[in-house]
């Protein structure tokens, strides 16, 4: 038997599938679709062994549309022609069941593998679904992602993995002539991380493993699974609790100024198969909101990593980001740029649309000139020290402070060179 477990056992249709009711119950996203028949272009993003091929499968089964599938992994903009080409000589071509474009791992795809689906999504060639572990915002190109529907698949619950476990013991056609007795599943399901696939290979090398005579009883516990796998398995689950407060630990480890904490975390993530690109884009948004203005090239680095580690890759990768975290870790640290932007989102909120104040609008026509548009607007360079005391906000929320600068000695420069600068309006 050359097929493996998680193959044998797929899911045929939408009554066998498990997990994702958010998505597929009676009251799911997609459940409308199916039952219209008018499927529109989308992406399921999740983590990996989570059901995207399979669910995939099963929309276009129930669906009954004709079914074309490509793995970016190995497919080229030459391979997704062909394919198109072959959708477009389909019979349901342009009917409420033209064909389905399935591309695994869509995130692999560069911007011109991306950019040769454009036209036959608009046209309605093919209807495409991706699938993806990635974000797709960073990962898919705008254009095309604005014509797909985003759906997101949730990790496995341990509820859901046990009874995947149960099912396989049960249904398969070689586990079910055995005599097995799942005791203990604490081991199977951390080594499997939730991913689904892992989950039932690892129960089918324990099982297939034992050689057990005909009625012999095959006990499962943690013990006999941690042997079989043969594995010192670093406890991190990269789409479950672990991921979370790893990562958090991570994060406040540098924001609390403890390179120490900071490099283990990071090498628990390592070492655990976090996503580098995953790693490198925290690291991104932590030069921003937790160092800012304290250090603004701190931002630079981290932007630096992130395209480094993305080009790199494993294991060099590690060092880069070792050295960003560091750096990070060390500098000194403001969250005030953070604090500024929430405080005007939320006053924006509050006061809607306050009209630009007449002096700084833009006017490219004699008509706006006449009405007054830049009339008063002073230019800073015109005046001594290239600056002059100038409202810039509306009328009705003039001298509302939104930045105030840090603790730290850059922005205790800044404060400084404000307070010279404005006198009465920037009093901190």
């Amino acid at each position: 038997m050359n097929t493996p477990l998680a193959e044998r056992i797929r899911p045929k249709s939408l009554d066998d599938y498990l997990s994702q009711q958010h998505l597929i119950g009676e009251q799911g996203a997609l459940t409308a679709q199916l039952k219209s028949g008018v499927l529109s272009s989308l992406i399921l993003w999740g983590p990996p062994g989570t059901g995207k091929t399979t669910l995939a499968t099963i929309i276009a089964n129930e669906s009954g549309r004709p079914f074309y599938t490509l793995s970016a992994v190995d497919s080229g903009v030459a391979a997704v022609r062909q394919v198109i080409e072959q959708a477009k000589k389909s019979d349901s071509l342009f009917t409420s069941k033209n064909p389905i474009l399935f591309i695994d791992e869509i995130h692999r795809f560069s911007k011109s593998q991306q950019d040769s689906l454009l036209g036959a999504v608009e046209k309605g060639w093919v209807t495409l679904i991706g699938a993806t572990t990635e974000n797709p915002s960073f990962e898919v190109i705008p254009a095309l992602l604005s014509r797909c529907q985003l759906y997101i698949l949730k990790p496995f619950s341990r509820k859901d993995l046990e009874a995947l476990l149960q099912r396989a013991l049960k249904n398969d056609s070689v586990l079910s002539t055995k005599n097995v007795t799942l005791k203990e599943t604490e081991a199977i399901i951390r080594l499997s991380g939730g991913d689904a696939r892992k989950l039932l290979n690892i129960l089918e090398l324990v099982v297939l493993s034992e050689n057990a005579s005909e009625g012999e009883n095959i006990t499962i516990t943690n013990e006999m699974v941690q042997q079989k796998v043969q594995k010192n398995t670093v406890l991190y689950d990269k789409t479950g609790e672990q991921h979370y407060d790893i990562v958090s630990a991570f994060i406040k480890s540098i924001r609390g100024s403890d390179p120490n904490a900071a490099v283990y975390w990071l090498a628990r993530m390592i070492e655990g198969g976090e996503e580098l690109k995953f790693i490198a884009r925290r690291l991104v948004i932590l030069a921003s909101e937790d160092i800012g203005m304290a250090n603004p090239t701190a931002l630079v680095l981290a932007n630096t990593t992130f395209q480094s580690v993305t080009s790199i890759g494993y294991p060099e990768a590690r060092i880069i980001l070792s050295q960003c975290t560091i750096y990070l870790a060390t500098s000194p640290k403001s969250n005030a740029s953070y604090i500024a932007i929430n405080k005007a989102q939320k006053l924006v909120k509050q006061t809607g649309d306050l009209s630009v104040p007449l002096s700084i609008r833009n006017a490219p026509t004699k008509l706006m000139k006449e009405l007054g548009y830049g009339k008063e607007y002073e230019y800073a360079h015109d005046y001594e020290g290239n600056f002059v005391a100038h409202e810039f906000l509306p009328e009705e929320i003039r001298g509302t402070s939104l930045y105030v600068p840090g603790n730290n000695a850059r922005e205790s420069t800044l404060k400084k060179h404000l307070q010279s600068l404005w006198q009465e309006k920037y009093k901190f």
